[in-house]
């Protein structure tokens, strides 16, 4: 077997190997904007806090000698109508206007970023019972409601804290906006099958893509609460005089606009600037946050490959005709499950199948047929619309569609999922070795240093070289093949009975899918699993399935042996797809299948691919064609299925 080995096949050059926070920070420090705002809101908050050190006099020593005087050596920003040193005002002043600003900020975040985490990623119910919420507080007369609280409570705490709560609609709107977008991603997905929590999820995987957002939201709240703050204070509703706040100041130098129009300006200025300050800071954050993009892999190819000779156990359904031969119960035994969108449309079709234990299945058919869709139904991660309608499936003799608890349990220890799309399953903002070290503590319940060795064992286990070296790595200083192998370890992570890999070599060059293959066939073998393979590919059905499942328009049309199907397929689909195989066309021209897989709003009465097929008969379009039984082991839903094995034996010959 050949595997990458070089970091040079990654593509990325050795300055790229970095850590994601030295780069952020490097970003950071790179941009003058940031030492500016930066510096100057540092200062302000060092010097609003040590205002008891660095002050020159008391904030409320009068001295009646120097009164409404200007900026001087002995006072350097002049004195108020009281003879108080306004420098020393500004500072203590500062505290109060600064530190109320903060409790509106921790209030605002720490109501509105939750909720709208849960309001994106606990939908449909959570989402509006959260937002019926929102719409309440939104309806609030917001500076009534704080005059009101400002009456009944004496002190900055209790306005603060109601500003931050009556602002938070807005950063739970966009917060769940954001949510809802970063929960569609098929890593989120993938997180879910490994068998994380909801919270590990949302702390890990959901939160880290939300920041920025959530940055921009704070940056403008947190200028808007110094600005707010500092109006109470102008209403006289944050302290009581004579303490200093900022706006208290705004307030005592309008009194005097006209005897001394310069004691408005330290208070004003320093206000606006910081205002701005804040704005500035929060916006160049945000661009340095999503500078660190990740990158995509490069897809290539496909190959054909040999046929396999396995056994398999036969299709238990519900025809009467097809008998279990095996006397022990199958690992996973799905039985009349449909799945429909918004409970009217039907999408998936009263599909049975069983999977014995070490067995691999193969699912094969156009896009739209719905393999797909019956994977995601199996592991309860249906898009929103969707859901499961009847049927029942059974792992391990456990009810999997039902219990919410054993699902939780089973998915990610028990059945594992490996997608197409490796750089999609991974997170681009995580290295590998994190995000193996979470599910395996995750679903193994260990340590951290434990858990740390057992990611690095199972990155050796794909045959991974240097899994010390992959385990720094982003996804995006991965190639393709190497990043579907960390998906197959994190897929492994929980010690899986059954793994379900979905179309795992159609982003793979040539030679990279036939060592995914391998190492899938290798894997089943050392530990026992169970595999199902849906594909497009019938050479990577061929080289790896024991049966295969075809399906079409939402129902399954044929089941049989991976021999019997090649040898002798019994539906006209089966035959039509065989034929159109590329890589089974020597010369001439590439023989195709007319018109394309109807959409459910357009399925057939009868069957759905009398449209198409060559066989058609008028009785094919009278009823539901129901499957019928070639052998214990083959099964094809065709009311002409003689006729079909009959012209491909006079084809043979």
């Amino acid at each position: 077997m050949t595997v990458e080995t070089e970091p040079s096949e990654i593509g990325v050059d050795a300055s790229q190997h970095r850590d994601d926070r030295q780069s952020l920070l490097r970003t950071l420090l790179g941009r003058p904007i940031f030492w500016l705002s930066g510096g100057f809101l540092l200062l302000v908050v060092a010097a609003s806090a040590a205002a008891s050190l660095i002050a020159p006099y008391g904030p409320e020593v009068s001295n009646f000698q120097t009164l409404s005087e200007g900026p001087s050596l002995t006072h350097l920003l002049g004195t108020d109508d009281l003879g108080r040193d306004v420098l020393s005002r500004l500072l203590f002043g500062g505290r109060v206007t600064l530190l109320g600003a903060a409790e509106a900020i921790v209030t605002f975040v720490i109501v509105g970023v939750p909720f709208g985490l849960m309001a994106g990623y606990l939908r449909p119910r959570v989402d509006r019972l959260v937002m019926s919420a929102i719409d309440v507080v939104l309806s609030m007369p917001v500076i009534i409601l704080l005059l009101v609280v400002g009456a009944l409570f004496n002190g900055n705490l209790a306005l603060m804290i109601t500003l931050g709560v009556v602002a938070s609609p807005g950063i739970v709107r966009v917060v769940r906006a954001a949510t809802l977008a970063v929960r569609s991603e098929l890593y989120v997905k993938a997180a879910e099958v490994v068998g994380l929590s909801r919270f590990q999820i949302l702390r890990r995987h959901v939160l880290p893509r939300v920041l920025g957002p959530i940055l921009v939201q704070v940056s403008v709240f947190a200028a808007a609460a110094v600005a707010i703050e500092s109006t109470l204070g102008f209403l006289g509703l944050d302290v009581n005089p004579p303490a200093p706040s900022w706006g208290s100041m705004v307030a005592e130098g309008a009194t005097q606009i006209n005897q001394q129009p310069w004691l408005i300006v330290p208070s004003g200025l320093t206000i606006a600037l910081t205002v701005l300050a804040i704005g500035l800071l929060g916006d160049t954050i945000r661009d340095a946050l999503s500078r660190n993009g990740a990158k995509t892999p490069r897809r290539t190819g496909l190959r054909r490959s040999r046929l396999s000779n396995a056994e398999a156990t036969p299709f238990e359904a519900s025809s009467s005709d097809v008998v279990e031969k095996s006397e022990d119960a199958p690992l996973l035994s799905v039985r009349n499950l449909s799945v429909t969108l918004r409970r009217e449309l039907v999408m998936i079709d009263n599909v049975n199948f069983d999977l014995q234990k070490g067995e691999t299945l193969g699912i094969v058919g156009e896009s739209g047929s719905g393999k797909t869709l019956t994977i995601l139904a199996l592991l309860g991660l249906l898009p929103d619309g969707l859901e499961v309608s009847s049927g029942r499936v059974a792992f391990a003799s456990e009810e999997l569609l039902t219990s919410g608890t054993f699902k939780s349990q089973v998915r990610g220890r028990e059945i594992a999922f490996v997608s197409q799309d490796p750089m999609s399953a991974l997170d681009p903002g995580c290295t590998v070795g994190n995000q193996l070290r979470e599910a395996v503590r995750r679903n193994l319940g260990v340590g951290r240093v434990e858990g740390k060795a057992r990611a690095i064992e199972l990155l050796r286990l794909v045959d991974l070289p240097s899994p010390e070296w992959v385990a720094r790595r982003f996804p995006h200083e991965l190639s393709g093949g190497m990043a579907q192998r960390v998906c197959i370890a994190l897929a492994l992570s929980g010690g899986p009975s059954l793994l379900i890999a979905d179309e795992p070599t159609t982003a793979l060059d040539v030679t990279v899918q036939a060592e995914i293959l391998d190492l899938l066939r290798s894997l089943r073998e050392r530990r026992e699993m169970s595999l199902i393979i849906v594909s497009h590919d019938w050479g990577v059905i061929a080289d790896s399935c024991d049966r295969t499942l075809v399906m079409y328009a939402g129902e399954v049309v044929e089941l049989a042996l991976i021999e019997d199907l090649f040898s002798n397929p019994r539906h006209p689909y089966t035959e039509a797809l065989l034929a159109a195989n590329p890589h089974l066309v020597t010369d001439g021209p590439f023989p195709s299948i007319p018109g394309g897989v109807p959409v459910p709003e357009d399925w057939p009465l009868g069957c759905r691919f009398e449209p198409r097929c060559r066989y058609a008969q008028p009785d094919c379009s009278i009823s539901p064609i129901q499957p019928v039984a070639i052998s214990l082991t083959h099964l094809a839903r065709c009311l002409h299925s003689d006729s079909v094995g009959e012209a491909l034996l006079r084809d043979n010959h």
